[in-house]
């Protein structure tokens, strides 16, 4: 069993996708001033992109300052990437990022606020990958 830490920007896109979702998640707030989620359980990331043409800054600053506790890094079990597809290469790029320097699988990518379809996956997934169909976050 496990839960959802995610990080959305102003655009609020992967912070609507979350709420879709229905599942008890954590927040990594936009301001470094305010506290990170504090997960007692392993959980999935889901985190967007913000690259430039290159694919530098990929992974948003705050992601990199939640991932750099190595109590929260130690619980991460999978990130799930969203971007948007009109930036070719680098789309959901932080998601690949994430999972080779922090050892845990891409489970899926999606694009800006994602699909119906993308909902049912994920849900799907996710019940699959805990093995539970109850979901929860400490």
């Amino acid at each position: 069993m496990g839960g959802l830490v995610y990080y959305s920007s102003a655009s609020g896109n992967t912070a609507r996708f979350v709420q879709r979702l229905g599942l008890p998640a954590g927040r990594i707030p936009i301001s470094a001033k305010e506290a990170m989620p504090a997960p007692a359980l392993p959980h999935v990331l889901i985190c967007p992109t913000y690259a430039d043409g290159e694919g530098r800054g990929a992974v948003p600053k705050q992601v990199i300052r939640y991932l750099n506790d190595p109590d929260r890094r130690a619980l991460l079990r999978g990130v799930i990437a969203t971007g948007n597809r009109n930036f070719g290469a680098t789309y959901a790029l932080a998601g690949k990022v994430i999972a080779e320097k922090c050892g845990v699988p891409l489970l899926y990518s999606f694009e800006l606020a994602g699909t119906e379809t993308d909902i049912a996956r994920v849900l799907a997934g996710l019940e699959k990958f805990w093995g539970t169909e109850c979901l929860t976050m400490a």
